[in-house]
């Protein structure tokens, strides 16, 4: 068995002792769609570590003074976060692996004027074999 803080594990009760709250009190945020824990069979609510996670996280708006509607938008707006940059991430992944995987892409190098080099893979930018020198005071005479 797999799991993980999106496991449904707890409870009613056990979930309102973990976040501090009343067993109705939950009842009510799931009516209002601000947590949504999973049902069993017997539709009893078990709810997920992040449920959990997330009542505390209304717990600590509500302190703060933010009313329901307030902080259900914030939680609207941290789960689209969330959702967001795990789909750039994603892509992301998909991106390396593509250019990973094309053949003949490119790789770029500086060239002594520093100008930009084109190079095929496996292709080494090629080296000047010029010596300078530098006299700080001048040439010698």
């Amino acid at each position: 068995m797999n799991v993980d803080e999106n496991s449904p594990l707890f409870a009613i009760a056990i979930a309102a002792e973990l976040s501090g709250m009343h067993p109705q009190t939950l009842r009510q945020y799931d009516r209002l769609g601000m947590v949504s824990p999973r049902r069993t069979a017997g539709q009893s609510r078990r709810y997920t570590m992040r449920d959990v996670v997330q009542l505390r996280e209304i717990a600590r708006l509500s302190a703060e003074g933010l009313n329901l509607e307030g902080i259900r938008r914030i939680l609207d707006l941290e789960n689209q976060v969330n959702a967001l940059t795990a789909r750039v991430h994603e892509l992301e992944a998909t991106l390396a692996d593509e250019l990973l995987a094309r053949p003949g892409r490119r790789v770029f190098a500086a060239g002594v004027e520093g100008d930009v080099i084109s190079l095929r893979t496996g292709e080494r930018a090629k080296k000047a074999n010029q010596l300078v020198v530098w006299r700080p005071f001048g040439p010698r005479g």
